[in-house]
């Protein structure tokens, strides 16, 4: 985490001063908790992120805002960062992941036990957080976004039991496992800029659709490596080239979708324009 993390990050070019301000809050909230045996994990468990949930809240406050986003929105930020990093400490348990970002995961680094327990402080962390930001719709939407990726995860875990899965199945996971907390930083970002409820209501589309899109294309990467439901998806159709072709139209759809809800958010500002370079999904998942 810090210099070096930012120096990895594809988006560094574009988007540095906002990531940097992202990693100092990080930072300075995990560093609260200096004294605790679970602070080495979760500095461990945060390095190497690109970032891109709590990059999209604070583009989203200054995209609907007047002004460059408070120390709020780099606060929820921080919180929205710690919940994807609480889930995939999970997810990597569940999937059976022995690297993550080009380390060991979690559970192999520092063992099954400790990574339970961690997960657990990480809600703690985030309840801190909520309690200083002392906006009652944030808190919500942090814990209905929480909510929603634990359902993704158990839909998960039935359909890949199941005999046969289809297209719908496999999209309704991802609305809940991954566009939830894509939805979340959109709206909590536009929100603590203060917008109107039609832009808090573009951004929330806008999160949901990227977050869609973001997944599709990282199954599309991964596919051949991972036994997910994306793989099971292509081992159902008779003609794998042509549904692979089919996925990438699709995330492409749901990527361009996300760009038309920006412009309902309001006039063209440069965290706008930071906002449709991340839905080129090209350059952000490198």
């Amino acid at each position: 985490m810090g210099k070096r993390n930012i120096e990895a990050n594809p988006l560094t070019d574009l988007c540095g001063d906002y990531l940097s301000g992202i990693e100092d809050a990080l930072k300075r909230e995990l560093d609260l908790y200096s004294w605790s045996e679970f602070h080495a994990p979760l500095r461990y468990a945060c390095d190497g992120g690109k970032r891109i949930r709590p990059l999209i809240l604070v583009l989203s406050a200054e995209a609907t805002g007047p002004g460059r986003a408070n120390g709020d929105a780099y606060l929820a930020a921080s919180a929205i960062e710690l919940l994807h990093t609480e889930s995939i400490i999970h997810d990597d348990i569940i999937d059976e992941e022995n690297t993550r970002r080009g380390k060991p995961s979690f559970h192999i680094k520092y063992g099954y036990n400790s990574s339970i327990l961690t997960a657990d402080f990480v809600l703690g962390v985030i309840l801190n957080i909520g309690s200083k930001l002392k906006n009652p719709q944030v808190i919500n939407e942090l814990s209905k976004a929480a909510t929603r990726m634990s359902e993704g995860e158990m839909m998960e875990i039935r359909l890949n039991k199941a005999p046969a899965i289809t297209e719908d199945d496999y999209i309704k996971v991802l609305d809940f496992k991954t566009a939830s907390l894509f939805e979340a930083s959109a709206k909590i970002g536009a929100m603590l800029g203060n917008g109107s409820e039609e832009q808090v209501s573009a951004m929330t589309t806008f999160g949901r659709l990227l977050g869609i899109a973001y997944q599709i294309h990282d199954d599309l990467i991964d596919w051949n490596d991972e036994d997910k439901l994306f793989n099971m998806l292509v081992k159902q159709n008779n003609n794998s080239n042509d549904f692979i072709d089919r996925m990438e139209n699709l995330y492409q759809s749901y990527a361009a979708k996300a760009k038309n809800e920006l412009c309902r958010a309001g006039s063209q500002n440069e965290a706008v324009a930071h906002l449709e370079h991340l839905t080129d999904l090209a350059s952000v998942q490198i």
